[in-house]
């Protein structure tokens, strides 16, 4: 089990890691849609493929991201954590999540040896880490802080509508929201005693 120190502790990209398997993706417009209630059975959907295509090696499966925070204007995109017994067995899990569309897109070994996978229709980003990986608990913590705090909900909503202008590419626009993520990280953080 991560320690709290492993959980509060905000991420800093390595520089010097390459993480795109294939390059960076192309600059793509970045589009804040309305709550869409169709995201939940979206993901249920996806989520049932992903358990029939991976079987026991899909440890856990979660809805993470803005799609998963009822009333969040978000991008169209659904986020998805998959749990693995070790994410650096990509034969594992890879191939039979390539034969349903999704491609391998991030490798992270210095950041809990994170992968991502994107599907392109519907989009996703399918997130794989290892059992007891503190990013796991962070999101999920982020997601249920959000889904009980209407006045946080509205301020990352503001946020990321503040991120969009300025085109680029989405990690742009990623960077732009952050200091807004991590003002309320540290907010969740210390109202759970963790800081």
């Amino acid at each position: 089990m991560p320690t709290n120190e492993e959980i509060t502790r905000h991420h800093n990209p390595n520089p010097s890691e390459n993480p795109w398997v294939n390059g960076p993706p192309a600059p793509e417009t970045v589009t804040i849609v309305p709550y869409n209630p169709e995201w939940p059975r979206r993901y249920h959907a996806l989520s049932a493929e992903i358990r029939t295509a991976l079987g026991d090696a899909a440890l856990s499966i979660e809805h993470i991201g803005s799609t998963s925070i009822k009333g969040l204007a978000a991008k169209d995109v659904i986020d998805i954590n998959l749990t693995v017994a070790d994410p650096r067995d990509e034969d594992v899990y890879v191939p039979p999540l390539e034969r349903l569309g999704y491609v391998l897109t991030v490798r992270e070994p210095s950041f809990h040896e994170h992968r991502c996978l994107r599907l392109a229709v519907p989009r996703v980003n399918l997130h794989v880490y290892g059992p007891d990986c503190p990013e796991i608990i962070r999101v999920r913590m982020f997601r249920d802080w959000l889904r009980a705090h209407s006045e946080d909900r509205a301020l990352y909503e503001d946020a990321k509508r503040a991120a969009i202008p300025g085109g680029g590419h989405v990690m742009d626009y990623n960077a732009r929201k952050q200091k807004t993520i991590r003002e309320i990280y540290d907010r969740l953080f210390r109202a759970a005693g963790m800081m």
